[in-house]
């Protein structure tokens, strides 16, 4: 791609992102259960033998707290035709986000895109009878954003979120959480750093769009799906009060055989998937911006050991790495 002058491969270290979620104050950290302080994902779950509580009941909940709901997928339907079987009766992965509160830490923190949305899984435990909602918890955005974990507009999003979470599901209650969460001296998000060239108009648009096309095309020929898509310099930014950005977009990305074998012993990872990929270009800045959460964030938040699990997300992490790589080269 001859819009593409040269490419920086980058990653955030372990060590430098999660620092603050084991140093800055817990205390602001709403409604969750000293038991599961540190964890970096929640689990609501509640009795649900009489079935009336469904997915579509969820996004509903979430829609009057003030979260957007932009997919509620039910993955039973492409399970079942593609794998003839299914692990969970119910099991939906879907995405979310408060646009106002989005744009506020945009604005401060650039890595925020990385949950604009979020993601959750909502699935049953069969055995149980119990309906459960599985999402990053304020330490696990932090984590993931580096933005400090009592950051007032962070704090505000997870108050949302379980607001939300007890909406969806009444007389819930969060899990105790067995996981040791590690942070090991690897990349929790993966990224690259670009340069493009304007048009004559000074615009990156056509640039950013060849590059998004390109992407697409090849993660799309490896059965890689983008249920969701934002485009916060036309849907969010106000170019009036703030136009700090050349654009700024975010995919949400899966692969079938990456979320099947793994929602089998781990229903609750639906918290990281579909995860968010971000591109954005800062106008004070030469640079163009792209990375997404690694899978270190699954494996080591979730205590997945399993052979069956982490050997589709390390392929589903060294395709995309190849793809950006040989993509942001050209």
């Amino acid at each position: 791609m001859k819009r593409v002058s040269k490419i920086l491969v980058g990653a955030f270290l372990a060590l430098g992102i999660t620092a603050c979620s084991t140093t800055c104050p817990t205390a602001a950290t709403p409604n969750i259960s000293e038991i599961n302080k540190g964890q970096n994902i929640q689990i609501f779950s509640v009795d649900n033998s009489k079935g009336t509580i469904t997915a579509k009941s969820v996004e509903e909940a979430f829609s009057k707290s003030g979260l957007n709901v932009d997919g509620n997928n039910n993955m039973n339907l492409p399970f079942q035709k593609r794998y003839n079987h299914i692990h969970h009766k119910i099991y939906n992965l879907a995405m979310f986000k408060n646009s106002e509160l989005v744009l506020k830490l945009l604005k401060k923190y650039p890595s925020a895109g990385l949950i604009a949305p979020m993601s959750m899984s909502i699935y049953s435990d069969d055995a149980k009878g119990t309906i459960n909602i599985s999402t990053l918890s304020i330490d696990g955005m932090a984590r993931i954003t580096q933005i400090p974990v009592n950051d007032p507009d962070l704090v505000a999003y997870a108050k949302i979120v379980n607001n939300a979470l007890h909406k969806a599901l009444p007389n819930g209650k969060f899990k105790p959480l067995p996981y040791t969460v590690k942070y090991p001296n690897k990349a929790l998000v993966t990224a690259f750093e670009a340069e493009f060239e304007a048009d004559d108009s000074g615009s990156y648009t056509t640039a950013k769009e060849d590059f998004e096309a390109e992407l697409e095309g090849e993660l799309e020929s490896l059965g890689f799906l983008f249920p969701n898509y934002n485009n916060f310099k036309e849907d969010l930014f106000d170019p009036v009060k703030y136009d700090a950005y050349d654009f700024y977009d975010t995919y949400s990305i899966c692969k079938f055989n990456v979320i099947y074998p793994v929602s089998k012993n781990h229903p609750e990872v639906g918290a990281y998937a579909p995860c968010t990929f971000y591109i954005y270009k800062k106008k004070d800045e030469e640079k163009v911006h792209v990375g997404f959460p690694s899978v270190d964030n699954w494996v080591n938040t979730t205590d997945i050991t399993d052979k069956e699990s982490i050997e589709p997300l390390r392929k589903a992490q060294g395709m995309l790495e190849k793809i950006l790589k040989d993509l942001t080269e050209e």
